[in-house]
Formats: C-alpha cells, structure tokens, sequence
C-alpha cells in the first residue's frame, strides 16, 4: 500500500530493508538482557516487514524494470515496429476483441512488458492463437485516465494488472510471425480449443457452451451480457468464476477418486502428491487467472494437511497461502476477487458454526439446506462491506439463489467434468450430455427469474472506504462478543456502531454545496447542476438520469437525482452565467452577461464573432462536436488568447460555487 502511495526507487526500499533488519537484529540482542525495552522490538520488525514489503512490490512493478519497453518507444509513433506475443484473451468490447500481449521487441531491440491490444471486430478473422506472434507498426499509447468526475478507472484496473500502455489495430494491420516454441498457457488453450471442439458434437446452444466455459474451464468471455447481468444481479456471478468453492469441491471429488492408493506404502503421500500435481493442471487449463492461482494455492496447503494427517488451523492455512501469493504478486492485495473471496472464506469459518448451532434439523436433506443457507449468509458478513463499496448494490435474494444451487454445484462440476472427459473419448451424444444440457438450461432460466425481481435488488447505494473500514471494525467487535461476552466488547461494538452511524452523517454534509459540471460523452450533451444533495439532469438524451456517468457521480457523492429534462440556452450559476450554442448556432443574446460558452452538436459559426460579441471568460467544448470543429476551435481561442476546454482532452469542466 505504502509502495502506492509514495514513490520510492527499487534501491531505497532495499536500503531501508537492509536498515530495518540490521536495527532489529541489533535489538533483538538488547531486549535478550532487558526485557522492559522488547516493544521496541516489536515496532522495529513491524517496520522491517512494511520495508521488505515495500522493496518486493517495487521490484514486481514491470514499469521499473529497465528493459520495459516503455523506454524505447520513440516519439515519432510511426518510427516504431512493435514484435509482440499473444498472452491471454479476454472479453470483447462492442468494438474490438482484446489481448493481453507480451511486447517482445521494440524496432531491434529486445523488451519485456505487457500491454493490452484492441482488434477491431471482423467476422472473417478468427481470435488470435495464444503463443502467436505478431508484429505491427501501430503505435503503443498510454491508457487514459477516466474524463468524468467519480467514473470507475480502467487505467487504474490495468495498472495493478502491470497493463500501462495499449494498441488499436484491425486484422490488416499485424503480420503473423513463425513461432516454433509454446508455452504451458498456450498448451493449455488448445486444449480448451479440443475441448469446445469436441463439446460441439453434442449440439449445445452458444449460452449453454459458454456457462460450461466459464463453470467447468474458467473462460467467461463468450458469455453474453444478458446472461451475465442475470447472475449478477442474482447474487450468484461467483459460480461463473472458477475459484476456491470450484477448487475446493474439484479437491474433495478427486480425494475420493484416489482414495484406494492410501492402501498402498507411503500412499498418504503418493495420494497428496497426485492431488496437488492434478489441480494445478487444472489451474492451469482453467486459465491460471488470479483467483485460480490463490484459490489452487490455499487448497494445495489444505491437501496437504489433509491428506498427511497433520492437524491445521483454517486461519494459519489462509494466512499461509495469502503470504505466499502476495509474496510473489503484490498487486494481488488490489484485486477486487482476491479481497472477497479471503473476507468470504474467514466469515464463513467464523460465523457459520454459530449460525449452525441455532438450530439443529433430524432431517438430513432439511438439515443440508439449513447447512447451505448458514454457509451463504455467513459468507455476507464478509463480502457485504467490499461488494457495496465497489459495485454499489445488494442482490437481496443472494440466499434463494445459493439456497438451490450450492447443494447441487458438486454434482454439476462432476457431471460436467465426466460429460467432457466423455467427450474426448470421442463419446456421441448421450442421455448424460443432454441432462447436463438440460441442468445448464435450467441455471440460467432460474438466474433470469431471479434477476426479474427487480424489487429485492437494491442499486445505486453510497458506500465509502470509511465505511469499509468501520464495518469489519463492528463486525469483528460483535463477534468478539458474541465469544467473550464482557463490558469491553460491549463497549467496543457500541463505539463502532456510533461510528459507523456517524461515517452516514459524514456523507451527509459532504454533500453540501453546489456545482455545475458539463460532462464529457461522446456524440451526447450531458450536463448536471447540483445543489446540495441533489442532482438535476439536463440532456439531448432520453432518460440521462439513468446513463452510467450520471448514476457513478451521483453514488459516489450520495445525491439524489432528478429526472432529466432538455437543454436550456442559458444556465444562471449563481452571479455568472452559461451559453449553449447548440446545431442552429444562435448567440443572440441581449441584456446578460455570458461569462461561459458551451459548444454543443457542431454549430455552424464563426466564433471570431462570437468571442468579440459576447467576450466571454472561457470557450468549453463537450464530446458532441466533430473533432475537425474543436481543432479549429482551439487554434481560434489561442490566437484570441482565451481559456479554451476540450471535455474529451481535459475532462469534464465543473464550476464550483
């Protein structure tokens, strides 16, 4: 975290590394002989963890190495040849097909790095083979920062993914180059390939397929986004992404499998070493994405203390395998499904047995269900605070949702599994594969239904890192004193909800004051006025309330907003006041001042004219002009030597007052 926040060189850390270990080891010998001092041991191997934390995450940021191919991209685009290798696929935009790519070479020169390529679409061109290399003139460009105030940060996403540069081509514009040497993710998505090539043979429809994808091999990028919005808001989007409930169930399917070879000598081990070597194949076949990686990673340490009868504690085994991954990727700390699915694995292992024990059913399947239900909501405790703060809303039929299916994952994963290995024996179609078909078909009309009711899907909710931060403080109190039951936790868990009610009152004042903001969208005028905690809307669009930008700024700022009404030709912001110059170009304007002009929708003018009529303060362009206007525009108000803001260069313009 502290790596983020301030800039510090790969050698300073490791200086002050060095520093902190030599400090503590000094102490280390002092408080052997006085005990009274053994805090400031304590405080000095704090800071020599923080220091070595520090070092190894400026030595995992790409950018800082010196072969990174951002420093040899010269400043003429047009000047560089760019050799790269295909790395991952991801899901496609409305526009392009998009890769993780590994730059190999900028012109001659060898590099490392990974950047992001965007294809544009082509219905000829099939995806591009993982492993494939490929080299382009096209140029290498820094990812952009978001243009609108409080709008989620793809820039930010990417950098934590060791993304910071990207490249726009068409199919025409990259030459496929030999390559005789695979890697183990380019096996494993051939493998894929076979796979789906072999799944074919038993007529699934192109949703049925990519659920199996995305259940059974991780690969969620065909899915469409219908049927993603439906899982989503049914509270159920974490059985699309193989992590630790598919690797820990994976895990138990395959202890039973090879459960005879404990017969053999030295079986527990032969069996533990089989376990492990199968699910990191399956890791790997599955994508090797983040969340496999930990969630193979945790379990790994599970199997391994299951199956040579050694006695773990759940929480060591977590602390482990969250030290191990961090210790290689840092940026994992960052990653939104690394955070949930950690906060849901230690909720769960702490509150469920206090939720199990409030009822006992003599029922066995009675008894699954209620086992099931506690599971879920434990599983609340954890990931409620994180999911609010990022995605802002709460599915309140999470239990239906998880109450039906969770029981039955197990035996879906194991019917799919035996379907595709079927499959690849070169089974036909068989009752089996059409049930499975059927069971496919029957999650994605159940997750619809769910989706439908609308009514228990809470949206659009304020949630801040403060409130983060102070609900796992009140969590964690109450469970404290659930356990312990004395005055301290009493008092603690009061003190935190205080807390926490004030953080609401905090957002509340925060809200205070006004401000007018054009935004930038492209082909679109979108413009908001803002008094107090409300938002009015004015817009060329339809319903501009409900539009992605609006709803971001008014969630992350807890205003309500108003239904959008059409453009006015003028806005009184407080003593000043605003120009809309819209397609008819009229400027008009008698009797007011204008301090600010907006040009919106390519007016036809001359704006020489207009600035020495009107004289305003400043010339604001939004995002719907014709980019020829706005470079003519610009060069105009340079030479008249006025303010002059371009929404799609500078953002969106806020007046504050």
């Amino acid at each position: 975290m502290l790596s983020k926040l301030f800039s510090i060189s790969i050698l300073n850390s490791f200086l002050f590394s060095i520093g902190f270990t030599l400090i503590s080891v000094g102490l280390y010998f002092i408080v052997k002989k006085k005990k009274s001092h053994i805090y400031l041991f304590g405080i000095s191997t704090y800071l020599t963890f923080i220091a070595f934390g520090v070092f190894i995450t400026n030595c995992n940021e790409d950018i800082q190495n010196l072969n990174h191919f951002s420093h040899y991209l010269t400043e003429n685009s047009s000047d560089n040849t760019i050799t790269f290798k295909v790395r991952e696929l991801l899901k496609p935009n409305a526009f392009s097909e998009r890769y993780y790519v590994d730059v190999l070479k900028v012109n001659s020169t060898k590099v490392t790095g990974k950047a992001l390529i965007n294809v544009e679409k082509d219905s000829l061109q099939s995806n591009l083979p993982i492993d494939a290399i490929y080299i382009t003139n096209s140029d290498l460009v820094d990812i952009k920062a978001p243009l609108n105030p409080d709008q989620f940060s793809y820039k930010n996403y990417l950098e934590k993914q060791q993304v910071h540069h990207q490249l726009y081509v068409n199919s025409k514009q990259i030459l496929p180059l030999k390559n005789d040497s695979q890697t183990l993710f380019g096996y494993a998505a051939k493998f894929r390939n076979y796979i789906n090539e072999r799944l074919s043979g038993y007529n699934y429809t192109n949703d049925q397929l990519s659920i199996i994808n995305a259940l059974i091999l991780g690969q969620r990028q065909n899915i469409t986004k219908e049927v993603y919005d439906n899982y989503t808001n049914a509270g159920a989007i974490h059985i699309l992404a193989v992590s630790g409930l598919h690797v820990g169930i994976i895990l138990l399917i395959l202890n039973v499998v090879f459960k005879p070879v404990e017969r053999f000598k030295n079986g527990h081990i032969i069996k533990t070493g089989i376990l492990l070597i199968l699910l990191w194949i399956y890791a790997l076949i599955a994508g090797g994405s983040a969340s496999i990686i930990r969630a193979t990673t945790m379990f790994s340490i599970v199997a391994i203390g299951m199956n040579l009868k050694r006695s773990t504690n759940i929480y060591n085994t977590l602390a482990i395998s969250v030290f191990i991954l961090l210790l290689i990727k840092p940026n994992f700390l960052f990653d939104v499904g690394f955070q949930l699915s950690y906060a849901a694995v230690i909720a769960i292992v702490s509150f469920q047995p206090i939720l199990e024990r409030l009822w006992s059913p003599k029922h066995k399947l009675v008894n699954l269900l209620w086992k099931t239900l506690t599971v879920t909501v434990s599983a609340q405790f954890g990931i409620i605070p994180i999911s609010l703060y990022y995605f802002h809303q709460f599915p309140s039929l999470f239990w239906l949702s998880n109450l039906v299916v969770i029981p039955f994952l197990g035996v879906i994963l194991g019917l799919g599994l035996l379907v595709i290995t079927l499959s690849l024996f070169g089974t036909p179609q068989t009752i089996l594969s059409d049930a499975f078909g059927l069971v496919i078909n029957w999650m994605n009309q159940f997750f619809g239904w769910i989706s439908n009711q609308e009514d228990f899907l809470i949206l659009d909710i304020p949630f801040t890192i403060l409130q983060v931060v102070v609900s796992y403080v009140l969590i964690f109190s109450i469970y404290k004193l659930y356990y312990q039951k004395n005055y301290k936790w009493m008092q603690f868990s009061l003190i935190a909800l205080i807390v926490f009610q004030a953080t609401f009152i905090l957002n509340y004042y925060k809200t205070k004051g006004d401000s007018f903001i054009v935004f930038h969208k492209n082909r679109s005028t979108l413009l908001g006025l803002k008094h107090n905690d409300q938002l009015a809307v004015y817009s060329d669009l339809e319903n501009a309330e409900s539009n992605t930008i609006i709803r971001s700024y008014s969630v992350k700022n807890s205003l309500n907003t108003l239904p959008s009404t059409p453009l006015n030709p003028i806005y009184k912001i407080n003593d000043k006041h605003l120009l809309v110059v819209d397609s008819l170009g009229v400027f008009n304007v008698k009797n007011v001042t204008i301090d600010y002009v907006l040009l919106t929708q390519s007016p036809k003018l001359n704006l020489n004219r207009l600035i020495d009529s009107l004289q305003p303060k400043a010339i604001i362009a939004d995002g719907n002009n014709y980019k020829s206007y706005i470079n003519r525009w610009n060069n105009t108000c340079i030479k008249q030597k006025l303010p002059y803001y371009q929404t799609g260069k500078t953002g969106a313009f806020i007046i504050h007052y």
